[in-house]
């Protein structure tokens, strides 16, 4: 084709890079393949040692979702390692709404967690209520809300949505704490 710089047998706009090095394939992907299949047949496997189960409310029973996962799993193995030997190859990130050249903002990260941290430590003494208000308020101003009074409001109606919608929505009743009587 003389000494152009396009070859056909390359898309438009991929790089060496994205075609591959001289047809190897990429073990890491059959890796997951193989993960991915392990994980199907341990579902099957832990699916096969349920109980036949039933009841007026549930004819059903258990047993059948975790082996339609299972078998899901196996089936989404298999297509993926097919795709892989045919040349399929995932697609490097461009990063649509992140700015890949930034670095870690480190100090967010540890905020987020000491929030988390905190409601874990406070859940059980003060309740849910206080705890998931400050975890709602400690998350908003790690992520950079700096209007306080608004945040905290937010968070406690938040924690109290959250704490009735369990309570008289799911049946699940999260720790009152301080709040027992007032709740």
């Amino acid at each position: 084709m003389g000494t152009g710089t396009s070859d056909p047998a390359v898309a438009p706009g991929a790089t060496a890079a994205a075609v591959g090095t001289g047809g190897t394939k990429d073990r890491a992907q059959y890796g997951l393949c193989a993960g991915l299949a392990l994980l199907g047949a341990y579902v099957l496997f832990d699916a096969s040692r349920i109980g036949a189960v039933s009841s007026s409310n549930d004819p059903v029973g258990p047993k059948p979702m975790p082996i339609l996962l299972g078998v899901l799993l196996l089936v989404v193995a298999a297509f993926y390692a097919v795709d892989i030997a045919r040349g399929g190859h995932g697609e490097a990130e461009e990063g649509e709404d992140v700015d890949l050249s930034t670095s870690v903002d480190w100090r967010t990260i540890g905020m987020l967690i000491a929030a988390f941290a905190v409601n874990a430590l406070l859940i059980e003494p003060l309740g849910w209520v206080i705890s998931g208000a400050l975890l709602f308020w400690g998350s908003a101003f790690a992520l950079g809300n700096r209007h306080h009074i608004r945040g905290l409001a937010a968070g406690v109606a938040l924690s109290l949505i959250t704490f009735y919608a369990f309570a008289i929505g799911l049946g699940v009743n999260l720790p009152a704490g301080i709040l027992q009587g007032i709740l």
